[in-house]
């Protein structure tokens, strides 16, 4: 995004969050935070300190250094991109909030709800927007009342799917196939959260698309449709999404008949309404020929030249560079 954002429109000031939860001043260097499979980029702390306004009356951004305190100028917009626990969970979100800085993307309750599969999940079924037959248990309750969570989850069938309620990136999520791998699976779930979900595996294609909030109280907007085609990996992991690991091929424009895509696409607007209707998501769907379930709603997509949220917009019709601008476009005017 660094390297694709109009600079005849925007001055970025990138700001980077260390491992210790350090504002620093980051390098405008889109070179240094490319991914690769030898080097995943790591914000390091440099020893600077971004200094928020400190009123709502201000939005003035400061860096204290070596050499004291300096300003940075007046910012119009955050783009938080950021994944995960503490960047789409509304933690962030909540704290520009306090600011009264306009941000990229969805509000503190969409992005609470969207990190959260289990309460995502029952908002979208709630809303008549079907979703994947799931089981959700906490560590605590699996110690507690064993034999009746391994009934419960043992009724989904097999294969399953078991990941954590509130992480992102596909992180801790394994795929089982025979329920001698359950335990590991949990424990691998549990490392990330002490709430998890086994959702019941769906027999299909595996499809999504992009939504942008519309504009004017229009309705939102929805790109055409991406597949995901697994050649040679057990599922759509953490590698393939941002390290381009070989057994998955991303197809987009996916082959759907016209009513297939516009069914899609209603159902892609709905799930998006439901959850609050704010800047972007992803939705992810499983195909089974006859009906689309919901797997997830993602409220900051992967943004990576391989990500199929860009990859599909720039099927559409626009842009990446015209991407970008229409989501910080979307901030301010909200």
């Amino acid at each position: 995004m660094l390297r694709a954002i109009d600079r005849d429109r925007f001055d970025v000031i990138p700001v980077g969050i260390t491992r210790d939860g350090a504002f620093v001043l980051e390098d405008d260097d889109p070179d240094k935070f490319a991914l690769n499979p030898e080097r995943l980029p790591e914000v390091v702390d440099n020893g600077t300190r971004i200094l928020w306004p400190d009123s709502v009356r201000s939005r003035e951004l400061r860096v204290q250094d070596a050499d004291g305190i300096r300003s940075l100028g007046d910012i119009d917009v955050v783009f938080p991109i950021l994944h995960g626990r503490f960047g789409e969970d509304g933690t962030i979100q909540g704290f520009l909030e306090l600011l009264d800085l306009p941000y990229v993307g969805a509000g503190l309750l969409m992005s609470a709800i969207g990190m959260d599969k289990h309460t995502t999940k029952s908002v979208l079924k709630a809303a008549g927007v079907p979703v994947v037959p799931w089981v959700t248990v906490t560590e605590a309750g699996l110690a507690r009342e064993s034999d009746l969570w391994q009934r419960r989850i043992r009724a989904l069938g097999l294969p399953a799917f078991v990941k954590p309620a509130r992480a992102g990136s596909s992180v801790g999520v394994s795929k089982v196939s025979d329920w001698s791998e359950l335990d590991a699976a949990l424990a691998t779930a549990f490392a990330e959260d002490g709430t998890v979900l086994v959702e019941q595996a769906i027999v299909g294609r595996e499809v999504e698309c992009g939504v942008l909030a519309g504009r004017d109280g229009a309705a939102p907007r929805v790109s055409v449709a991406g597949e995901i085609v697994i050649t040679g990996r057990d599922f759509y992991d953490f590698e393939a999404k941002y390290l381009d690991a070989a057994g998955i091929d991303l197809v987009c424009p996916a082959q759907l008949h016209s009513g297939e895509l516009a069914e899609m696409q209603r159902v892609a607007a709905r799930a998006f309404e439901a959850l609050g209707g704010e800047g972007l998501a992803r939705v992810d769907f499983f195909f089974t020929g006859t009906e689309f379930f919901v797997n997830e709603v993602n409220t900051m997509p992967g943004f990576t030249p391989i990500s199929m949220f860009p990859k599909c917009w720039i099927a559409t019709g626009m842009s990446y560079r015209d991407l970008i601008s229409e989501l910080i476009d979307l901030a301010r005017v909200r």
